[in-house]
């Protein structure tokens, strides 16, 4: 069904002319036509009481039986009702939505979609890598012309396959050449591009596939297959399933190989692909991103052209990432491309400045991702938390068994970057004079730890998607190795602020993007409120759910994050606490649990997890969980301790080496420290009911195969606080409530 068309809008940004300039030809036409376009806005803008506030509304222009046999005249004022504007949301796929546009700056800049982003690219930047990948030993490349070719290739065998406007191409796979493939194909075929979670059931698959009527789903190889197959007879919109590695093991009606899929579009012409090209506007939907379904059904998140390609735009330049014309960018695609993060910087911020994206083994986060930051070594990273705690444990665990002299010198180093960093940061990165002693450490220490993890050529290291502890923070800036926080949703298509080398605190996010605008909602006297969003990074709304979009777009059209925060004097923002996670105690007390589960890990190293329990309840308890090995292969906790735990251990007096030694409360040296450790964050509460009062250590850790942790590593309370409601139970099964500390330790 096609969208109703609201009558001016965008439609010098969609004009067929336009869509053949490059980037630089619009924004010279962009800065001779801002007092124009302006002055259109302003026409735009008196209408939007009119408009509606989900759809834009179509407008019959059909005449009435009773006017055409009148003769036809020209009024000197013909008086038609202008067509509605469209409202600033919508939940349907196949609706437009009324841009965020600005006066000036980056918020004005005329409106592209997905291919005039793309084709500008390809101009600029057609012969230089775009995508690389390993098969066997060998590298093989993509430069960004064929790229183009190949994803329209795509999306001519997607639409020979049929696919129809507004439905979607599900896939299901480890990040490829062939995910960004399908992805920008089923866009420019005028699709939706919906990823996958590759750690998704058979019956999450389906809910998603079904939801955005999935006719096309692509799946990475057999094993994904299976998943597909299994609900196959409840997806009545599915046409076809396209493997894209290894041999089809069997012969069915509509699979295809990656071969058989793109020889099918290769030879149709190019006429009914460009007519649908044409069609596109930036304000319509052309990605579905798939929250992760934490508290409920995952939801749809609908991104538009505009969401895609404007912050693609306004994160490059905040970020002041070069352009290839002077030098390429080059970044590794390992984290899930379902999740917002990763395609915002894998695809769109990186096809901005003619980057080169390579892809790491599907083994990445089990221990091969080193090694492929060693090969490409690229200039920007990403990292989850996770991550960047895995790099820390690995080389505290190396350095742990150098020798002593070796030790030292980190040591103080370590105290020389730290210390120097900091400097630089309190000066907002001014270079001020350096010490001696650093340029010293740099040579000793800084240069050589970098080169061992590939980030040898990396001026920006990033993390983000869940909340970072100080401890990790301070430890990669003692090396020398500042991580950028940054923070934003799915909703907001990815980041909102980040922080710069020269705008950089310990625990802020940063700034937020240029064009965008923050509002703290409901402030308490400490200045803490509900995170808002205002820019044109704010999503459409929710597909087909009326209720959770305006939940989240309040009447103004500001996206509610649901998140708590402060900004300091100068403007950084710092995340607070999440108002879902907020636990409320019985006696009313409103405690964010983030900052003293964090508290409680920098306490004690040995913990690799924690959760906060009491919501409801007298007193507040923790779940821990320790430090262990996992399986490479399938990313589960094992029960032998890491090195570093059983490092930590010895210092302690004890012999454990498996998690099974000290769960439940089984070790007394190890129970000793964590009380120990509690009670020192216990005496930095702020009022009695913040104070932890009971523990325990669980048998496993948590994990993605587990449950208790979501793609990204995010804690999943609801799904640990039914998992473990026994142990929960346990802890408040006294009559009397604790208040001190040094209760008893809960019964083992």
């Amino acid at each position: 069904m096609e969208p109703a068309r609201a009558a001016g809008f965008l439609q010098s940004s969609c004009a067929a002319e336009q869509r053949s300039a490059s980037l630089d030809d619009i924004d010279a036409a962009n800065e001779s036509s801002e007092e124009e376009s302006t002055g259109e806005r302003e026409e735009v803008g008196a209408c939007k009481e009119a408009a509606s506030s989900t759809t834009a509304t179509e407008v019959s222009a059909e005449p009435s039986p009773d006017t055409q046999t009148a003769p036809p005249q020209r009024p000197s004022s013909l008086c038609v009702a202008p067509a509605p504007e469209p409202g600033l949301w919508t939940t349907r796929g196949d609706a437009e939505v009324r841009l965020r546009m600005g006066d000036s700056g980056l918020a004005a800049e005329t409106p592209l979609t997905v291919d005039q982003m793309f084709r500008s690219a390809v101009e600029r930047f057609g012969g230089r890598t775009a995508l690389g990948w390993k098969e066997g030993d060998q590298l093989k490349t993509l430069n960004y012309k064929d790229y183009y070719q190949a994803c329209r290739s795509a999306a001519k065998s997607f639409l020979k396959l049929g696919l129809q406007r507004y439905h979607g191409v599900g896939i299901l796979g480890f990040n490829s050449v062939e995910w960004f493939i399908s992805d920008i194909g089923a866009i420019l075929a005028g699709g939706f591009a919906v990823g996958i979670y590759t750690t998704n059931s058979p019956e999450a698959c389906q809910y998603v596939a079904e939801n955005c009527k999935a006719n096309i789903i692509v799946v990475e190889n057999h094993k994904q297959l299976q998943k597909i197959l299994q609900v196959e007879d409840k997806l009545p919109h599915l046409k076809a399933i396209i493997q894209y590695k290894d041999a089809l093991k069997e012969k069915r009606p509509n699979l295809y190989s990656w071969a058989e899929f793109m020889e099918l579009g290769r030879d149709e012409p190019d006429a009914a692909l460009d007519e649908v090209v044409s069609s596109q506007k930036p304000n319509q939907c052309c990605t579905l991103i798939y929250t992760s379904g934490t508290t409920g059904q995952p939801k749809g998140v609908m991104l538009s052209h505009d969401n895609l390609t404007w912050t693609a735009l306004s994160t490059s330049r905040h970020v002041r990432l070069t352009d290839a014309t002077e030098s390429q960018e080059v970044v590794v695609s390992y984290l899930p491309l379902s999740h917002v993060a990763a395609q915002m910087v894998d695809i769109w911020v990186t096809m901005r400045v003619g980057g080169a994206t390579y892809f790491a083994q599907p083994d990445a986060l089990k221990g091969s991702l080193v090694n492929t930051l060693k090969e490409v070594r690229p200039t920007a990273f990403m990292g989850v938390p996770r991550v960047w705690e895995k790099m820390q444990e690995k080389m505290k665990s190396v350095g742990a068994k150098s020798s002593t002299v070796r030790r030292k010198v980190a040591a103080w180093a370590k105290d020389v970057g730290l210390q120097t960093n900091l400097n630089k940061m309190s000066q907002n990165g001014a270079a001020n004079h350096t010490p001696l002693s650093y340029h010293i450490a740099k040579k000793l220490v800084f240069k050589k730890v970098r080169k061992a993890l590939g980030l040898d050529r990396c001026t920006r290291c990033y993390t983000g998607a869940a909340p970072i502890t100080k401890d990790t923070l301070e430890f990669f800036l003692s090396l020398d190795v500042p991580l950028y926080e940054l923070y934003g949703m799915s909703e907001s298509t990815g980041p909102h602020t980040i922080s710069l080398p020269d705008a950089y605190k310990l625990t802020s996010c940063g700034v937020e993007l240029p064009g965008c605008r923050t509002k703290l909602h409901n402030k308490d006297e400490e200045g803490n409120g509900e995170i808002c969003f205002w820019g044109r990074h704010v999503f459409m709304g929710y597909l087909n759910m009326p209720e959770k979009t305006e939940e989240a777009l309040d009447a103004e059209g500001w996206l509610h994050s649901g998140d708590l925060g402060k900004h300091d004097h100068q403007g950084f923002l710092f995340i607070t606490g999440r108002i879902k996670e907020l636990i409320i105690t019985a006696g009313g007390e409103n405690i964010p649990p983030v900052p003293i589960e964090d508290a409680v890990k920098e306490a004690v190293p040995l913990i690799s997890n924690a959760m906060l329990v009491g919501d409801k309840r007298k007193f507040l308890t923790m779940l821990l969980t320790v430090k262990c090995q996992v399986n490479p292969d399938s990313g589960e906790p094992l029960d032998e301790l890491s090195p570093e735990a059983v490092e930590l251990c010895r210092k302690l007096g004890s012999s454990a080496t498996r998690v099974s030694d000290v769960a439940g409360g089984r070790d007394r040296a190890v129970n000793a420290a964590i009380q120990e450790g509690i009670n020192r964050v216990n005496e930095r509460a702020t009022s009695n009911a913040q104070r932890i009062q009971k523990w325990v250590i669980l048998d496993r850790d948590f994990s993605i195969s587990g449950g208790e942790l979501g793609p990204t590593m995010k804690l999943k309370r609801p799904v640990v606080l039914k998992m473990y409601g026994e142990q929960i139970d346990n802890f408040y099964r006294e009559l009397a409530t604790p208040t001190t500390p040094d209760n008893p330790l809960p019964p083992k």
